[in-house]
């Protein structure tokens, strides 16, 4: 079955409106991480954007390669054994949106796909933007 609206995934839906973050004030960022012993993941799986209010805007890739983006809060990490763990931090200076914390989003541009809904989203600040895309199921960050 097709979905009804382009941004929409026929599996996770259209998820939060990406909308409701312009005029926001980015405070802080959260990511999920999977570590393996020493190794940690190049990229997050999961990014969190809280606002000046408190709101928190959650971005992940979902299993059918879409940009899952919906409100809720970070997570605690959790042991996955021999696989390693999942560590959630805030993200000091390990990706693009650390460059642009304390300022307001100005807008905001979705990229879509029929078959697979949301792909990317791209924030933009004034001081530059942050790209979030979903490649090849995993979720990649970009100025």
């Amino acid at each position: 079955m097709e979905s009804e609206k382009v941004n929409q995934c026929p599996l996770h839906g259209s998820g939060a409106r990406p909308e409701i973050l312009v005029g926001c004030r980015l405070e802080e960022v959260v990511a999920a991480w999977h570590r393996s012993g020493d190794e940690e993941s190049e990229d997050p799986l999961d990014v969190w954007l809280i606002d000046s209010q408190g709101g928190s805007m959650h971005i992940a890739t979902g299993s059918e390669w879409c940009l899952i983006v919906e409100s809720s809060s970070p997570h605690e990490g959790y042991d996955l054994g021999s696989w390693g763990h999942m560590e959630v931090t805030p993200v000091g200076d390990r990706m693009p949106f650390a460059a642009h914390l304390g300022e307001g989003v100005l807008a905001v541009r979705e990229e879509c796909e029929p078959k697979t809904g949301r792909i990317a989203l791209e924030v933009t600040f004034a001081s530059g933007w942050v790209r979030c895309g979903s490649w090849a199921g995993d979720l990649r960050l970009s100025e």
